[in-house]
């Protein structure tokens, strides 16, 4: 028989180190005992040497074992390792089995995990305390006391650091405290409920909010205890409106029947229209000087691309957004498939400097893997949000014919979903002649060389077209 022991709470990383050696030595889980030893006080720990080769499993059990590590059950460990060691012999998809008693069973310590830091993110609230003695820090300081279920502590950390970054607090559980001090955080052990705070402007704050969002007409009593268990109640400034206001709730909601319906001023759009056109962009500089303040709507990017060309080009071609180099230079199509397409143009015949280039999206959308940027594809909704932009600007162009590469910027210049392959060739966009093609990125994707030469040369073919329709 193994025995195991971990530090007391979430010890993630030795339940890691531990299934490490025991997946090398083979060791089934009905010959291990796991337990639980005594929490470090407040500093690092260091962790021991590791043991055995790293355990490969699939991203789902990954994310599994992080949560359930931080459950309060005794058997949480015995558990993951049980799960582990089927997952390795056989059962790679043992997730799937949603029946399962060990999956039914760890999926239930999931949500409780979930549901735990849910409540604390959302019932946690800070007090002043009192000012520092003379000689220290005098600025402000904030507390605040929790009672998790779970060992959830470190788990919610990043989430409190990134909501109040600019305040010195510190937060106290059962289960073990954090500080912060607007550089560094701080675990330590579990601690004790503090002594009553006064009420400060916080409280008071909550409770204003909560007054003034509340509806009688909908008081549910019931659902708010499931909602916000009473546990919690003492430590929540707002909860003390709580009784008066559901008292109130019948006579206010009877005042609200019988109170006469005000009838609605009928108001005139005129102004409001003409305010609006004042605010229309007068010339395409102006839209670029517009496009260039907004902030991206998916955050990351460097900066907004605008459309390079002149106005009145016969031809006006519309990608799906900038890439990783068009976002670090400003300028459109100038990545690898930027460079595709302008070597497409010279075969066609196509003068590049006499187009207007622009993206149907102004901002890179992107995932971060280590170093590297790698490009997500816009939703329908971005491609809305950036489509008046795009309008506005082929108005100031006045192309003669406007192409579309790919279906994004199809998608923005038909307001529908247009198979490319399907439907490549003249086409009646919103307002404007158009011609749809394929992207220059998906010839850069197709697999085989041959392929990729026939695809190339369709490409160059739908541009000759395109520019003989212009």
């Amino acid at each position: 028989m193994h025995t195991i022991t971990l530090r007391e709470g979430a010890d993630l990383g030795g339940f890691r180190q531990a299934v490490r050696r025991l997946a090398a030595a083979r060791t089934a889980p009905d010959a291990v005992l796991w337990s639980v030893g005594t929490p470090s006080l407040f500093g690092d720990e260091t962790s021991p040497s590791e043991d055995g080769a790293p355990v490969f499993l699939p991203q789902a059990v990954g994310r599994l074992i992080e949560t359930v590590v931080c459950h309060s059950d005794p058997e949480r460990y015995a558990l993951l390792h049980r799960l582990v060691w089927r997952v390795l012999n056989g059962e790679r998809a043992l997730l799937d089995q949603h029946a399962d008693p060990l999956v039914h069973r760890l999926e239930r310590l999931d949500k409780a995990v979930r549901r735990d830091i849910h409540k604390m993110h959302a019932f946690l609230r800070f007090r002043a305390l009192p000012p520092a003695p003379p000689g220290l820090d005098g600025g402000e300081r904030y507390v605040a006391w929790f009672e998790p279920d779970h060992h959830i502590v470190e788990a919610v950390a990043p989430f409190f650091v990134e909501r109040f970054e600019s305040m010195v607090w510190t937060i106290l559980t059962p289960k073990g405290s954090l500080h912060w001090d607007r550089q560094r955080l701080m675990t330590g052990p579990p601690a004790e409920r503090p002594d009553a705070l006064a009420d400060d402007r916080f409280a008071e704050g909550w409770q204003r909010y909560y007054e003034s969002t509340f509806n009688p007409a909908r008081v549910n009593p019931t659902a708010m205890r499931a909602e916000m268990p009473r546990k919690y109640w003492a430590n929540m400034p707002e909860t003390a409106a709580i009784p008066a206001m559901v008292r109130s709730a019948p006579t206010r909601v009877q005042a609200m029947l019988e109170a006469e319906a005000a009838v609605p001023r009928r108001r005139m759009p005129e102004k409001a229209v003409a305010a609006m056109a004042r605010q229309a962009p007068e010339s395409l500089a102006e839209l670029n000087r517009q496009i260039r303040r907004s902030e991206p709507l998916v955050p990351g990017a460097t900066q907004a691309v605008l459309g390079e060309g002149p106005e009145g080009a016969a031809i006006a071609i519309v990608g799906e957004q900038p890439g990783d180099q068009e976002d670090r230079e400003g300028r459109p199509f100038v990545g690898p498939a930027g460079q595709l397409l302008t070597a497409a143009l010279e075969e066609a015949g196509i003068d590049r400097g006499g187009l207007y280039l622009t993206n149907a999206v102004k901002h890179f959308k992107f995932v971060q893997r280590g170093k590297r940027r790698i490009h997500q594809s816009p939703t329908a909704g971005e491609v809305k949000h950036y489509r008046w932009w795009l309008m506005s600007e082929l108005g100031f162009v006045r192309p003669r014919l406007v192409v579309a590469l790919g279906a994004t910027a199809a998608l923005a210049l038909t307001s529908r979903p247009v198979a490319v392959l399907r439907e490549r060739g003249p086409m009646a966009f919103d307002g404007w002649n158009g011609f749809v093609t394929v992207h220059p990125s998906y010839l850069l994707r197709l697999p085989g060389d041959e392929e990729r030469r026939r695809a190339q040369a369709e490409f160059v073919a739908d541009l000759r077209r395109a520019a003989a329709l212009a």
